[in-house]
């Protein structure tokens, strides 16, 4: 597989996006599950289906750019409101960056590690041993660390975040039983993170809104960044529902980029390990 995503790194992104928005399109005919999903969560944020039909073509060309993204030159990337960025940086406290499953979220962190410097980003390994590998060997970039849901994983995020450096998450993914709340998101309840609240709570570290927009023609990828402007609540559930209303903002700038077919909604899966080692256990870690 490996092999193969160093071939597909080097054809040029114009073409590995028309190739995604094939698959998208197929994948949204084919399959009745995804295709009820998609438009159930596209209604519950109150849009229509013109509102977030791109969504279905920009859905695969998010899996079509992972291998020019994990093993290819680095893309274009622009930024909007950097500034955003640098004020954040200048108070030395690290930053704490939320992206939402909308656009390139690769990309957000990519972007930053370049032009700014070392970031950490959270994932949940694959279940696949196959897949498990290849994304655990193959999304490290200069100055680009990942690290997995677990508690060593949330201790390197708190160590880096005391260094003064960011850290990466996206806040509207399911997170295991236990490590979450309910809060809503569109008006209807769904399980959400605390990790993010707890990282800015116990570093005194910035909130960072960010999401990299997929712009047409291959031509790379525009970073929107936007300020945190308000306390964060020290109530997990209260914390999660404004998460929550800064990803809806995020979300409702571009629908068409959002991940519509994402199961934002489903009851979290208990992980085991995962789920024994709350991040809110973590204050004893750092």
């Amino acid at each position: 597989m490996k092999t193969l995503f160093r071939v597909l790194a080097h054809v040029p992104l114009i073409i590995l996006h028309a190739l995604g928005a094939a698959v998208g399109w197929v994948s949204f005919v084919a399959s009745p599950v995804y295709r009820r999903r998609f438009l159930e969560n596209a209604r519950q944020a109150g849009l229509v289906f013109s509102e977030v039909r791109g969504a279905i073509a920009e859905s695969g060309k998010l899996i079509a750019e992972v291998p020019r993204l994990w093993f290819g030159r680095p893309v274009h990337v622009e930024w909007e409101n950097e500034a955003c960025v640098e004020e954040a940086r200048g108070r030395g406290k690290g930053i704490v960056f939320l992206t939402p499953h909308l656009g390139s979220f690769e990309v957000a962190a990519q972007g930053y590690a370049q032009r700014y410097g070392q970031i950490t980003v959270l994932y949940r390994p694959a279940r696949k041993a196959w897949l498990r590998d290849l994304v655990d060997t193959s999304r490290a970039r200069a100055n680009l660390a990942t690290v997995p849901t677990t508690l060593s994983g949330v201790r390197q995020m708190l160590k880096a975040l005391k260094a003064g450096q960011a850290v990466g998450l996206l806040p509207d993914q399911v997170p295991p039983a236990g490590l979450g709340e309910w809060a809503p998101f569109f008006g209807r309840n769904a399980y959400t993170m605390t990790l993010s609240a707890r990282l800015a709570q116990q570093t005194g570290a910035c909130i960072v809104l960010i999401w990299a927009q997929r712009l047409s023609w291959g031509r790379g990828f525009r970073l929107h960044v936007r300020p945190w402007n308000e306390a964060i609540s020290g109530d997990p559930a209260v914390a999660a529902s404004q998460v929550n209303a800064r990803m809806e903002s995020l979300i409702r700038e571009c629908p068409a980029q959002y991940l519509w077919g994402y199961a934002r909604y489903k009851a979290p899966r208990s992980d085991g390990p995962v789920a024994k080692n709350d991040p809110s256990r973590t204050e004893s870690a750092g």
